[in-house]
């Protein structure tokens, strides 16, 4: 999941490619200038296997320099055993309800009302889009060519899985600002986790009722553009001076891709990556410590963002690195850091891999091999 759950759901350009894998499935003939053109855009195919190794060799480099820190999390295996299993399985019930909700947000964004196709689609590329280095966009193509397969027309997975992984963003990236207070003021205390649990609800609760006055109104977008254009003329005088009409068009072509039930795709994405916060926090009760809450939600988002770097799969390494480190500013001691990281990312990214290739199999074994049929829509009533 965006979010550091490993669905390593597929982002704006695996929207994007998998748009363009849409045009290429309408099969349609290239002939004159348009065969000359192919053979012009065929010499950028050296370019995208250049690109390619780069990207291997940059996430075998990286993993290389993050490997005594993976090692560190890896042979804490042996703690797991200490962990309260109530806590632990309280984790993984949060987790498999996150997932739900990013399945609920993405039937709104596709037009479907199949939570087969949807959730098997998603488990199986997000499966490929946690093994492959900056695999978005290899995620994106597969569940284009699972959804479509399923009926759902090619227009709709692209700007659907856009949408969603849109709103999902959204929703982490809203999370720091809504901590600031609590590390302000200082939250923190010997009931830390109960309070990191009051606290993340809160925040929340807040991203969803700001989600949907963005949703209703253009005021608070105006008011959010000119702030952060403000923000980033302190550094660069002549940079974002159409943001506030940006992010007004960008919201009416969500709402375009949502329709009328855009209040339950925002649902959705807040439950996603909601759920999977309180999944950490579980994980760390299982662990028994008691963090500073404000930034148990902040080292959260941290782990989420590291989740999104496209160098190694799935962010492996960034984020056990980072959110070991985060976990010991919010008040973790080393080695409860490393097994409270190990057990998180055992539900949000190993458990869901092989959960991937049987939700591919479960695919294949329903709608078989693909066929050159025309997808057609599977669209809510």
């Amino acid at each position: 999941m965006t979010a550091s759950s490993g669905e390593s759901e597929p982002t704006e350009a695996a929207g994007t490619e998998a748009q363009a894998t849409a045009a290429e499935a309408t099969g349609s003939e290239t002939t004159g200038s348009e065969a000359t053109d192919a053979a012009a855009e065929g010499g950028h195919g050296w370019g995208r296997i250049a690109v390619r190794i780069f990207m291997l060799l940059l996430g075998g480099l990286s993993l290389y320099l993050l490997a005594p820190k993976l090692m560190s999390v890896f042979t804490s295996w042996p703690e797991l055993k200490t962990l309260k299993p109530g806590w632990w399985a309280l984790a993984f019930g949060f987790e498999i309800m996150s997932y739900v909700s990013l399945w609920a947000m993405q039937r709104v964004a596709l037009h479907t009302t199949s939570w087969f196709a949807v959730g098997t689609s998603q488990l199986a590329s997000g499966a490929v889009g946690s093994i492959v280095p900056g695999g978005a966009a290899t995620a994106g193509a597969v569940a284009y060519k699972m959804l479509t397969r399923a009926g759902i027309r090619a227009s709709d997975v692209g700007s659907g899985l856009a949408a969603s992984a849109i709103a999902s963003t959204a929703a982490v990236s809203a999370l720091p600002v809504l901590a600031l207070p609590g590390i302000i003021g200082g939250a923190a205390a010997p009931d830390g986790l109960l309070q990191a649990l009051y606290i993340g609800v809160a925040a929340f609760v807040a991203v969803a009722v700001l989600a949907a006055a963005a949703f209703g109104w253009d005021r608070p977008l105006v008011i959010t553009g000119r702030a952060v254009r403000w923000v980033i003329r302190r550094f660069r005088h002549d940079a974002a001076a159409d943001l506030p009409e940006h992010l007004i068009a960008q919201r009416d072509r969500m709402k375009e891709t949502f329709g009328r039930r855009w209040q339950v795709a925002v649902s959705g994405a807040v439950g996603k990556v909601g759920f999977d916060y309180l999944a950490l926090v579980c994980s760390l009760a299982a662990v028994g410590v008691r963090p500073n809450p404000s930034l148990v939600l902040l080292a959260y988002v941290g782990s989420a963002l590291l989740a999104q770097i496209p160098i190694t799969p799935g962010g492996l390494g960034f984020v056990e690195a980072g959110l070991t480190g985060l976990l010991a500013a919010a008040g973790v001691n080393g080695q409860d850091a490393l097994v409270a990281t190990l057990a998180y990312r055992l539900v949000s990214f190993w458990i869901p891999l092989p959960a991937g290739g049987v939700a591919y199999l479960l695919f294949q074994h329903r709608y078989g091999a693909a066929s050159d049929e025309s997808a057609t829509s599977v669209t809510v009533p």
